[in-house]
């Protein structure tokens, strides 16, 4: 038998080495979750426990579960009210902040339990004093879903880290029933399976249910992967019509400009992305639910970062970013929370309450309120200037017509005195 040649073993041995080292690499570009600045999905819904025991008279907490053909979600939803003892009669402002819809998107949560921190242990950001917020967190409730998406975190958790769907592969912001199902040319399977039908996964059953329940005025989608303050539509390019659409837009500009110094895009999310999305949960609150102020929150993106490498993408991978984006994003929330208030009380949708000693965040709100109030004056005056200026025109034109009509009457008697005197004559 004849010898086998050593070059084909050769070839065949080199074409390994090469796939195992190309292999290697492309795991090393692959950033692991950075577990010494992240709490696990276990751990921080324990300390989100933990901190609503310490604090039973602000804080209380739910745990919802719902199952749909053998597939079941857990949802832990924690409530803040300032004052629990108080009757909300309607004056108080309702908000809903969802964290964690998809599963890559670790930082979100970690947003949730800081900001729960600031409202009931007064962590200081920045060293900005808290104590003048009292006064703005009195006319709130505020529920906040840290977790929406558990299994799907638990998924990422085991190693799955460009994972953004639910535990059994469906994009919860695509399970939403306003466009549901339809897709784009360049619709990817994988990362937005909208499910089998609109609400077929219990974790948007539950948030729906949520929303229905509590009503809020302002709902907040908290995501991960740029920077960016978005209102509907995000199925189509363009944003809704009329005040409630001017609302919104104010507050997000006022937000970008007073906290962000205008560097978020702000806007509608499917003409600002880049493409459409359908069947999310933004465009159904504000669509279907009537949410006076649907927003979704960008909150961080790496744009250098490799698509394959999600981790870093969506989440910031040391621990200065990670404090700096969480305190400014905490922050942003504080004063969504003043900007929300008062527009919406301005604009009449919830009851009014005397907020003129509420000394704000900044001190810029209170500036601006004065300017508000001061154009509102300037307003009225200029209307009953307008309306003296119409008085006058009026009067011009009746004082004009009585003096045409005393010519032409004195003009008729004229002639007629002077015909009899003519037939007198004659």
């Amino acid at each position: 038998m004849a010898a086998s040649s050593p070059v084909p073993s050769l070839l065949l041995t080199l074409a390994l080495a090469l796939t195992v080292a190309a292999a290697g690499k492309i795991s090393a570009l692959r950033t692991p979750i950075s577990r010494d600045i992240y709490h696990s999905s276990d751990s921080l819904l324990r300390e989100i426990k933990a901190l609503v025991a310490r604090h039973s008279d602000k804080l209380s907490m739910d745990t919802i579960t719902t199952s749909n053909k053998g597939y079941s979600a857990d949802l832990l939803v924690v409530t803040f009210n300032h004052v629990k003892e108080s009757v909300d009669n309607g004056s108080k402002v309702h908000i809903l902040l969802s964290f964690g819809q998809h599963g890559r998107e670790l930082i979100t949560s970690e947003v949730a339990l800081r900001l729960l921190y600031i409202l009931t242990e007064k962590r200081k950001i920045a060293g900005v004093d808290f104590s003048s917020f009292e006064r703005v967190l009195e006319n709130l409730v505020i529920k906040v879903v840290p977790m929406e998406n558990w299994n799907g975190r638990k998924r990422v958790e085991e190693g799955e880290l460009c994972d953004r769907r639910n535990g059994r592969g469906v994009d919860l912001n695509r399970n939403w029933s306003v466009d549901w199902g339809k897709k784009e040319k360049d619709y990817d399977p994988y990362e937005e399976n909208p499910g089998i039908a609109p609400f077929s996964e219990p974790e948007a059953q539950i948030m729906r249910e949520l929303s229905r329940s509590f009503k809020p005025h302002i709902w907040v989608n908290v995501h991960s992967g740029m920077e960016a303050l978005f209102m509907p539509y995000d199925h189509k390019n363009t944003t809704p019509n009329g005040a409630s659409a001017h609302l919104m837009r104010s507050v997000l500009e006022n937000l970008n400009h007073r906290h962000f110094q205008d560097s978020c895009l702000v806007g509608s999310g499917g003409g600002s992305v880049g493409y459409l999305a359908h069947g999310t949960t933004t465009d159904y609150m504000y669509d279907i639910a009537k949410v006076p102020m649907p927003f979704t929150f960008e909150i961080y993106g790496d744009e250098k970062a490799s698509t394959d490498d999600c981790f870093k993408m969506f989440n910031p991978v040391d621990k200065t970013t990670f404090d700096r984006v969480i305190n400014k994003w905490c922050m942003a929330f504080l004063i969504l929370f003043e900007e929300g208030l008062r527009n919406l009380r301005d604009a009449q949708i919830v009851s009014r309450d005397t907020l003129d000693n509420w000394v704000p965040i900044g001190g810029d709100v209170v500036e601006r309120n004065v300017a508000r109030k001061t154009a509102r004056e300037r307003r009225k005056l200029e209307g009953l200037d307008l309306g003296m200026q119409e008085l006058r025109t009026y009067f011009r034109l009746f004082m004009l017509s009585t003096f045409l009509l005393m010519f032409m009457f004195c003009t008729r008697i004229s002639k007629n005195r002077n015909r009899d005197s003519d037939e007198q004559s004659a």
